[in-house]
């Protein structure tokens, strides 16, 4: 329980730093509203073409693959800039939409590569899950997890240090082998503020449903917004509490003040022998 309620320190300090910069809420917003038209983009000719049936030719194959690319990039690509803007805050400036975005394209040919394997590890962890039985899918599951935890730096580090793909995943896995990885704990507590913050919006458009009519309208606009905003929310802590969480693995402190020390420390601590 202290894991989950240090985690909870944590989502509450990366907090405080997004309350400084409200407006980077909107870049995951933009992200998946840059996905959506994207996503069309690929899908529409497809279907007008009649290659979409229930067996897929290889050529939609290689054009479904590159959509899966591309979308990967844009959601890495708006992640480099939150984390961008959360280096620039813990650094004592004062971040906006702009300098966020200008952060990650100085980052955007070093993040071609880090897509690509992102992709390519979804794409292989995706396959096999729909090829194996209950067990194979626990196992698969538990590789994305791991996979997850030993890449968690590696944004950080392409975007404040300028590493390459391949050195900033050596630099990643070897800061949190040296370490006990609570971050997986804070990583499942960023989870569980996530849920909570939607579970209202799920409530109210529940309600709304139940009781029909314009109400039922109405209550299914509040709560989609809701959900949005909220899945944004926490996309944002999300980058700050990587970008603290990078800091701290490198210099043993964070920047600014806004993150607790002794929280901090909790989630680096050194595994025992």
């Amino acid at each position: 329980m202290s894991r989950i309620a240090n985690s909870f320190a944590l989502a509450r300090s990366s907090w405080h730093v997004l309350k400084a910069d409200k407006e980077l809420i909107l870049l995951p917003i933009i992200s998946g509203i840059a996905s959506m038209i994207v996503a069309a983009t690929f899908i529409v000719p497809i279907f007008f073409t009649g290659q979409g049936g229930a067996t897929v030719g290889g050529s939609s194959l290689l054009v479904l693959l590159l959509m899966y690319f591309v979308l990967a990039y844009i959601t890495i690509f708006f992640n480099a800039a939150l984390i961008s803007a959360a280096n620039e805050r813990l650094e004592g400036g004062d971040p906006t939409i702009g300098s966020a975005i200008r952060g990650a394209a100085r980052r955007a040919g070093k993040i071609v590569p880090w897509a690509l394997l992102s992709a390519t590890v979804s794409v292989i962890l995706r396959a096999i899950e729909e090829r194996v039985g209950l067990i194979g899918q626990l196992i698969v599951g538990a590789l994305g997890l791991a996979w997850s935890v030993l890449t968690f730096l590696v944004l950080p580090i392409i975007v404040i240090e300028g590493s390459g793909a391949g050195a900033a995943f050596k630099k990643s896995g070897s800061l949190l082998r040296s370490t006990w990885g609570e971050n997986l704990a804070a990583q499942v507590g960023m989870g569980l503020v996530g849920f909570l913050l939607i579970l209202p919006g799920v409530a109210v458009i529940v309600l709304g449903i139940s009781a029909g009519g314009t109400i039922a309208a109405v209550a299914l606009l509040i709560g989609v917004i809701w959900i949005i905003v909220a899945a944004a929310s926490v996309a944002a802590l999300s980058a700050i509490y990587q970008t603290a969480l990078y800091h701290f693995a490198v210099a043993g402190s964070v920047p600014s003040g806004y993150f607790d020390q002794d929280a901090m420390q909790m989630a680096f601590r050194r595994r025992r022998r």
